[in-house]
């Protein structure tokens, strides 16, 4: 696999969502216009690419699923589950310490590192660029945060927010490229 999405089924499941949690991630900052309009856009473009995942994985649903892997599921729930805890645990601590401006940067470092394990569960090797260019981003927000007093929200929301959507429009693509 050469960082072709498997099938129609999961290029379109990996739109849906990734273009779902780049919605989140553009709705986390708060900004000025027009560059609060600019978040609504990459929002809207976000949902649409989510639906549109979730049409090509319906249409794609007898086609070419491949069996069910129990083990593959078992390790993508605790990776899933890690995730979770450690972002839920790590922002509530942040938020006893009164570093709660710094959850973006918590929460952006732990769902890039999340996309390494899952790369090779997801058989998506670009899951790996992914996840480092989104821990580079919350590195980016953490940078910002302790220099200045600069928009630790909007650097991580919306720098971790096109990455997410660009790695979703980029399997959509991928699924629909010839010999795919």
């Amino acid at each position: 696999m050469t960082g072709r999405t498997r099938t129609g089924r999961q290029a379109g499941l990996t739109a849906l969502y990734l273009g779902v949690f780049a919605t989140l991630w553009f709705s986390v900052p708060k900004a000025d216009p027009p560059l609060d309009t600019v978040l609504v856009v990459a929002s809207v473009a976000s949902l649409l690419t989510a639906v549109t995942g979730g049409v090509v994985a319906a249409r794609a649903r007898g086609a070419d699923v491949p069996p069910r892997d129990r083990a593959a599921d078992r390790r993508y729930l605790l990776v899933v589950a890690a995730e979770f805890a450690a972002a839920g645990l790590g922002a509530a601590l942040l938020g006893l310490v009164g570093w709660s401006e710094f959850t973006p940067v918590l929460v952006g470092a732990v769902v890039g590192l999340h996309f390494l394990p899952l790369a090779p569960l997801l058989d998506d090797p670009l899951l790996r660029p992914l996840g480092l260019a989104v821990c580079l981003v919350a590195f980016g927000g953490l940078v910002v945060g302790l220099v200045s007093s600069g928009p630790v929200a909007l650097v991580v929301g919306a720098g971790t927010g096109l990455l997410l959507l660009g790695h979703a429009v980029t399997a959509l693509l991928r699924a629909r490229a010839p010999g795919t």
